[in-house]
């Protein structure tokens, strides 16, 4: 049964995951972006002098090599060896033993192990 988890219990259990190849799949109104990356390290960054609000105060950081899915349907790799997930209060947090569910105002984020 999936269950929320505190952002603590969360960052616990996603760092279980370092050094391991994850699949993350963005969802949004009109978007789905998935991406494979070899995860290093998890990392957090606060932006408490934020410009607008597009841009996230908190956000999570996946650290690691990899490959992103293009509007052709091809991986390319990654821009940079960071991808950032931004965070809010509001956001949920979930796991269901295998993958992880993080919803946002902006979409709902999903990552899991691929074996």
């Amino acid at each position: 049964m999936d269950q929320y988890l505190t952002i603590e219990k969360f960052n616990k259990l996603l760092t279980k995951w370092n050094g391991k190849k994850v699949r993350v799949v963005k969802q949004e109104i009109d978007d789905c972006d998935e991406l494979i990356i070899d995860l290093r390290a998890v990392t957090y960054e606060s932006n408490p002098h934020r410009l607008d609000e597009y841009t996230p105060l908190h956000s999570l950081q996946l650290n690691g090599t990899g490959q992103v899915e293009n509007s052709a349907q091809n991986m390319e790799q990654l821009p940079s060896s960071v991808y950032e997930i931004p965070l809010e209060d509001s956001s949920l947090y979930q796991f269901d033993g295998s993958r992880f569910s993080l919803t946002t105002d902006r979409g709902i984020y999903t990552i899991e192990v691929i074996e």
